[in-house]
């Protein structure tokens, strides 16, 4: 984890790939598909509808550039910050994410629209197939997850030069120290169940079960967005989220680390991976203790967790023994 010899990466070429060149492959999909098919397609298509009744209407070329105007505007508008070289690696993969399977859920609702009217004589007589939205929505998630684990953390790293101040606490340094730092189960199961009850509800008014097909995925990578795994070893402190690395730095960025009492909601305006103004960032899952660090590069990093005072001087041990050695 040494600071690079060259100047700092401005993009990243996996952040690229996914974030924009992939939405803009899956818009001009959607175009090249209407076009191809637009001979076998009614003079006006159904692109919208009120349950399961077709209540808008627009010639096929109108429909697929408009479609392709919405993945583009949701796939490199949210996606795109995956590219940032420089920008919170956490934050790039979860808009990547994010924007992948909403991507997906749009370009399945305009497949299933397309070849759903072929040789259709009527239009106000169209289905469109829910099970292709959920098909799309899972397509997508799992492109989103294979480019967030493609995607690096390129910010520059700044060494500290100082020892961690004389008042911090000093421990053992058993490492790999590990901790699981999610949210409890019932906090978990608090959160689905909130996340999940509007679907219940747009079910309900929508007499069908399809928006909760689309919706439960959602909530169970909501839920899962808020598991996190600490582990800090000799060369640094990580934060993994869904297998891969959220948060990193390395020993030789840290001049200290304390302990404090911290309360998610009052103190970081909820729970997950927060962020309280610029360089102050949280992963608060839980009330109690957490391990306060700060960095050379000027960040602080909170973690709620049981071993805070164990990682505190694990860390604060190893930063001196890093200064001794130089």
């Amino acid at each position: 984890m040494t600071p690079p010899t060259t100047g700092p990466r401005i993009v990243d070429p996996a952040g690229v790939v996914f974030g924009i060149l992939v939405p803009v492959l899956a818009a001009a999909a959607g175009v090249v598909a209407t076009y191809a098919l637009a001979p076998r397609l009614p003079e006006q298509i159904a692109t919208h509808w009120s349950g399961s009744t077709p209540d808008g209407f627009m010639t096929p070329a109108a429909s697929a550039w408009s479609m392709a105007a919405m993945v583009l505007l949701v796939g490199v508008g949210c996606s795109g910050i995956a590219a940032l070289a420089q920008a919170r690696l956490m934050t790039r993969r979860m808009m990547l994410l994010i924007g992948s399977a909403v991507v997906g859920v749009i370009v399945a609702a305009e497949f299933s629209m397309i070849l759903g009217q072929l040789d259709l004589a009527d239009a106000s007589s169209a289905r469109i197939s829910a099970e292709t939205l959920v098909l799309g929505l899972v397509v997508g998630t799992v492109v989103g997850l294979l480019g967030a684990s493609t995607l690096r953390d390129h910010r520059v790293r700044t060494p500290a030069t100082e020892a961690p101040p004389a008042d911090l606490p000093r421990g053992a340094v058993e490492l790999p120290i590990a901790d699981e730092v999610g949210m409890t189960a019932g906090g978990l199961l608090a959160t689905a169940l909130a996340l999940a009850a509007p679907a219940v509800l747009v079910c309900w008014l929508a007499g069908a079960w399809w928006p909760l097909g689309v919706y439960l995925p959602v909530v169970l990578l909501a839920v899962t967005l808020l598991q996190f795994r600490l582990v800090v070893d000799a060369n640094g402190i990580r934060v993994r989220n869904l297998g891969m690395a959220a948060i990193e730095y390395g020993v030789d960025e840290v001049l200290g680390a304390r302990v404090d009492e911290v309360r998610p909601f009052q103190d970081f305006g909820g729970w997950g991976v927060k962020a309280k103004g610029r360089g102050n960032y949280g992963v608060v899952t839980r009330t109690g203790p957490a391990v306060v660090i700060t960095f050379a590069c000027g960040d602080r990093l909170t973690v709620t967790t049981p071993e805070a005072e164990r990682i505190a001087g694990a860390l604060n041990t190893l930063a001196d023994g890093r200064l001794a050695l130089s």
